[in-house]
């Protein structure tokens, strides 16, 4: 027992990985026994993880060594170790229970696919990348683990590889991502190299003048992953994977990793200005337009998807009016609120996705309405992403919004002052959009449009016939109107029906939305003042919230599928659907240049070659010129010389 708590930190990391490897090798055999071992490894990962925090509480920091320090010379230490402060013990937990719950939800949602076994395996390996990253204690430890996540999110983006927009979902994910991580690796490579040690405790002792563009590098490496401004645009395409995957990404994994690495290395941070004030400007102008977009998307599922950004942008803002010398965390807290609600808002999508054929608005409208299930998890997970109190979300964001306060009374600096203008704009942005999702979803019309079950269940004629059948002669109105919509899926009820374990687990979810942050995540991160929240703070959002909620209930009366949205101009719904076109900007501003100077590269080279073809041509050419000047004749005098040493030479050999 005793070797088993000195490396518990390490455990945590090698249990999902371990759980990848016989997930693939046992997946040969059946399904279940892919399952059963991704469940009991999940659920011995999130005992490792509690057992993280139990220890955490009582002794402190953990610091343990890997395979041992690196022997690369005294100019630079590699000590690979794993550090665990209490707040990492805790996100770590907040990975393991996501990452069970979606393989849970997983082995349902994807009961009929072929490649379930390569997308359990890969969830687990995801898990484990994350978890090395909150765990890490060595610059070099995060930078594998980040690598290594980049890559599962290829693989699951792209997991439904038949289809060409999730080819190139993940494609433009892993891309964008990528040109972020050049900034990244530059960033920590030179922090190690100034600090001569890749240990983040040798690090965050830096002064941070000396480190100023090394920070500012670091910040938008961090960007990427978390799909800030302006790396925003791969995010809401990512939405072509399978829904867990993206519930996974959104809540526990990728996006939310920037944020860890920035809260390990917040003692340096917090002493540059110019990184603290790039950072505000990013995470400040993505919350903003990232809200605003999430209140036009067409797609539920990608409505979520630029919730996520917001979120992120967030806690990125906690980061940054966060004192140096303050350890509650806010920005791990409000991370660790959105992994639940998040993770139960994207699964519960998903479920409504199965019942519904889809998540368009026109699909999925009204999908909630006779499912109480179904909708008092979707009211839970949507009141907590809008912060009513006393949820997870409403203590998360209401503290980051006090403490950003705060920071401009005292400092009157810039970046405190952009961090709660953005955050001020999101409260009523964010309450807007999760009441459009929810009247849309709780629409009364697209059920009375169906027909309600309880009319029809002593029809002998229409239970013949099928209702999914009968339904299916009828086109939706979207499609009636030359909407561009797929065909939807029949499905059937008995086989929609979520199994018990997937159930218990959004219980999990839904329960920690509502108590998570009161209950649990307050005492664990350390002494917060919640008694310190300005009433007038606390009236003002609420304000706010009911505000949004009813010009969005105004909105929505009298539409045909209860989404207020729908009184906005197509061609503003459209724009907003496609990112207002950032890719198109991209193309322009970035690719076409690129391309344009590779074009002239080649044009270069190619007028390089001709020269230099040309000038041995020349040189060739005056070759058989002069060759031409001479008669070709063997000289006399030439002759005569040879003629002279040869006999001198036989003279010689003579006479010898």
């Amino acid at each position: 027992m005793r070797a088993v708590t000195e490396h518990l930190a390490q455990l945590t990391v090698v249990l999902p990985a371990l759980t990848a490897v016989l997930a693939l090798w046992v997946g040969h055999a059946s399904r279940r026994s892919t399952y059963v071992v991704s469940f009991l490894g999940g659920l011995l990962t999130l005992a490792a993880a509690g057992w993280l925090v139990v220890h955490t509480t009582r002794h402190g920091t953990i610091s343990e060594a890997t395979i041992g320090p690196l022997p690369v010379g005294d100019q630079l230490r590699i000590p690979l170790q794993l550090q665990v402060p209490g707040w990492a013990a805790i996100v770590a937990v907040a990975v393991a229970l996501v990452s069970l719950v979606v393989q849970s939800f997983a082995r349902w949602y994807l009961d009929m696919d072929p490649r379930y076994q390569r997308f359990a395996a890969t969830v687990a390996l995801f898990t484990a990348a994350m978890l090395l990253v909150v765990l890490s204690g060595d610059v070099l430890l995060t930078l594998a683990g980040w690598e290594l996540m980049g890559w599962c999110s290829y693989l699951l983006i792209g997991h439904e590889s038949e289809r060409s927009k999730a080819r190139r979902a993940a494609q433009k994910a892993f891309l964008v991502t990528r040109v972020a991580d050049a900034p990244f690796t530059i960033a920590l490579v030179g922090l190690a190299v100034h600090a001569r040690s890749t240990s983040i405790d040798k690090i965050v002792a830096l002064p941070p003048a000396s480190v100023t563009a090394l920070l500012v590098l670091l910040v938008i490496g961090v960007a990427g992953k978390s799909a800030q401004v302006p790396f925003q645009d791969w995010l809401p395409d990512a939405m072509e994977g399978p829904t867990p995957a993206s519930a996974l990404i959104h809540a526990a994994t990728m996006v939310a990793a920037g944020t860890v690495v920035l809260t390990g290395l917040h003692p340096l941070l917090a002493g540059s200005r110019p990184a603290l004030l790039t950072l505000a400007v990013l995470a400040a102008i993505s919350v903003v337009l990232a809200s605003v977009l999430a209140l036009l998307q067409h797609d539920l599922k990608r409505l979520l998807a630029w919730s996520t950004i917001a979120q992120v942008g967030i806690m990125l803002l906690a980061i940054v009016v966060q004192p140096a010398t303050d350890t509650t965390q806010l920005g791990i807290m409000h991370l660790l609120g959105h992994a639940m609600f998040k993770a139960l808002l994207f699964l519960m999508i998903g479920w409504a996705a199965v019942l519904a054929g889809g998540t368009i608005v026109e699909r999925i409208s009204g999908v909630a309405w006779r499912r109480g299930e179904l909708r008092r998890r979707l009211g839970i997970g949507l009141l907590a992403l809008a912060g009513v109190p006393p949820l997870v979300g409403f203590v998360s964001k209401d503290l980051i919004i006090d403490e950003s306060a705060r920071q401009l009374a005292a400092t009157r600096g810039l970046a405190p002052t952009i961090a709660l203008v953005a955050l001020v704009l999101a409260v009523p942005l964010t309450a807007a959009y999760c009441a459009r999702a929810w009247l849309v979803l709780t629409h009364p019309t697209a059920v009375e449009r169906h027909g309600y079950y309880d009319l029809i269940e002593d029809s002998e004629t229409v239970q013949d016939v099928g209702l999914i059948e009968l339904l299916e002669t009828t086109p939706p109105l979207g499609e009636a109107e030359g909407a561009d919509l797929e065909p939807a899926t029949p499905y059937d009820e008995e086989a929609a029906d979520l199994t018990d374990a997937g159930r218990f687990g959004l219980w999990i979810l839904a329960v920690l939305s509502v108590v998570g942050g009161l209950v649990f995540f307050v005492p664990a991160l350390g002494h917060l003042d919640l008694a310190g929240i300005s009433p007038m703070l606390i009236a003002g959002g609420l304000v706010a919230i009911a505000a949004a909620g009813l010009l969005m209930r105004a909105l929505s009366v009298r539409t045909v599928w209860g989404d207020p949205m729908s009184r906005v101009p197509a061609w503003l719904r459209g724009s907003a659907s496609r990112g207002l076109d950032m890719d198109q900007a991209y193309t322009t501003l970035v690719a076409a240049p690129v391309m344009q100077a590779s074009a002239g590269v080649r044009r270069l080279e190619k007028l390089l070659d001709r020269a230099v073809g040309s000038l041995a041509g020349f040189a060739t050419w005056l070759g058989d010129r002069s060759e031409r000047l001479h008669d070709r004749s063997p000289s006399r005098a030439i002759a005569g010389i040879a003629v002279g040493l040869l006999v001198v030479c036989f003279l010689g050999v003579g006479l010898w």
